[in-house]
């Protein structure tokens, strides 16, 4: 069967450059770059910061003592905290000889929340916007112009970088030793947080559907043109791994982009169904994301399709197990969805 792959014209479509573009926007780029595999991050912080003005804003004009307020966000970050270590930070191992304090998407998003959470707490929206223009000109200072270690001020390698010099020198040896950054970087997630939380304070005005649209696509081509200004003419290029401020608004562009596309198809234009199996996966994201690391999908996929992905041949064989892994963690939560189960933190 496996001839009839090679035989069959079509397969020139997936074996050229096209099938390369889709594996770079699959994976991630080793330093310097942007794929779209690259967006899932920034977006998980982005959302989050979006709904915090239904949520947090909406109980402080409520009167809403800001010690209760305080409290469940502590609470959030602190949850989140220890689902990342048990992620992916060795917690359920017992051992502090392997454990990682921070190092997970999890933890990313609490710090971003933390963050934006004092800020919304304190804050109306123009000193909102001056602290997230705050915490990217000082991260962008603290990189481009501190020497550390010997090394010259704005030194930028993938092993030698101030971001990466705080890391090892806090966490030490409860870091996880690749080439991602995290405590200099929170000043990172607290803007792409901060960025979505104006994205919320606009879906909750009072402009007509129609304005909201073309102000999310203003605001998100903004964010790109001044990303990709600051980081291919500024000297401080897109690296997802230290979450760099060019990178943080170009991310943010796509967002708001995004974010225009679909409050625009289903809000304004009614087109809801075809979102459905987003929201079961909405409805239950903490649930799917920790499944995922505990439960072998890939095993049981392979299980079932593995026939079908020799019959197709590499790279889409992958993909189609991918996919099958995907579909049986759907299922899964459809069946929360129907039982109406919903987990979530706080």
């Amino acid at each position: 069967m496996a001839g009839l792959w090679h035989e069959w014209p079509g397969r020139l479509f997936f074996e050229n450059g096209v099938a390369d573009g889709i594996r770079y926007h699959l994976g991630h780029p080793a330093w310097i770059g942007f794929s779209a595999w690259d967006l899932i991050m920034p977006l998980f912080l982005f959302v989050v910061g979006a709904a915090m003005p239904f949520s947090v804003s909406r109980r402080i004009e409520s009167g809403e003592p800001k010690s209760k307020l305080y409290a469940k966000i502590i609470r959030r970050v602190v949850i989140l905290f220890v689902l990342g270590m048990a992620y992916q930070g060795n917690l359920l191992d017992f051992d502090l000889s392997t454990l990682q304090l921070y190092c997970n998407t999890l933890q990313a998003i609490a710090a971003g929340y933390l963050i934006a959470g004092i800020v919304i707490l304190n804050l109306r929206v123009v000193g909102q916007l001056g602290v997230l223009a705050a915490l990217l000109v000082v991260y962008w200072m603290l990189i481009m112009f501190v020497p550390f270690g010997g090394h010259p001020a704005g030194t930028l390698e993938p092993d030698a970088h101030v971001a990466l010099a705080v890391d090892d020198l806090i966490l030490r040896n409860f870091g996880d030793g690749i080439s991602y950054t995290w405590i200099l970087s929170s000043l990172g997630f607290g803007a792409t947080t901060l960025l979505g939380v104006q994205a919320g304070n606009l879906l909750r005005s009072g402009l007509s559907p129609v304005a909201k649209v073309l102000r999310l696509v203003a605001w998100g081509v903004g964010c790109l043109a001044a990303g990709w200004i600051w980081g291919n003419y500024l000297g401080f290029p897109l690296i997802k791994h230290i979450w760099t401020s060019s990178m943080v608004l170009w991310a943010a562009g796509w967002s708001y982009l995004l974010l225009a596309l679909f409050y625009g198809l289903i809000d304004i234009l009614g087109y809801r169904r075809w979102a459905f199996p987003f929201i079961v996966i909405g409805v239950n994201a903490i649930t799917a994301y920790m499944a995922a690391r505990f439960i072998p999908f890939d095993i049981i996929s392979e299980n079932l399709l593995g026939g079908l992905a020799r019959f197709v041949g590499s790279p889409w064989d992958q993909v189609l197990l991918s996919l099958g892994a995907l579909s049986i963690l759907w299922i899964a939560l459809f069946y929360m969805y129907r039982k109406k189960t919903f987990v979530r933190i706080g």
